[in-house]
């Protein structure tokens, strides 16, 4: 890497732009074209089910949700101006991913794997 501080840096430049159009492409996308559930969908769904029903899809949902939280945290480290905000959204992040990691283990403990959330459905 000594060899080529310039290159390393102009690449590393260019992939760090590509990452934040990327998710700035994301999230201004009006919600009518989100493809996700919103919140009230989620509760909507929730509301007719019970027991195993319910935990498989609230686990689901709640992961899908977090995800979605620790996206939009990721930005303010480079687009907020307030430190509050980045100080909020690292503790976001960090929470929210040890969440998303115990449901998951939950997911596999209690066999509510459900590959079509994941893009394996088809």
């Amino acid at each position: 890497m000594k060899k080529y501080p310039l290159l390393y840096g102009i690449i590393g430049f260019i992939l760090g732009g590509l990452l934040v159009s990327v998710a700035a492409t994301t999230f201004d996308k009006p919600p009518a074209e989100d493809t996700e559930m919103s919140m009230s969908e989620m509760t909507e769904s929730l509301s007719s089910k019970t027991g195993d029903d319910f935990d498989k899809a609230f686990v689901a949902d709640m992961i899908e949700h977090h995800r979605a939280a620790i996206a939009m945290a990721q930005l303010a480290d480079s687009r907020a101006k307030h430190q509050e905000i980045k100080d909020l959204s690292a503790n976001i992040i960090e929470a929210q991913a040890k969440e998303v990691s115990q449901m998951s283990l939950w997911q596999t403990k209690w066999n509510y794997v459900d590959h079509s959330r994941m893009g394996m459905g088809h």
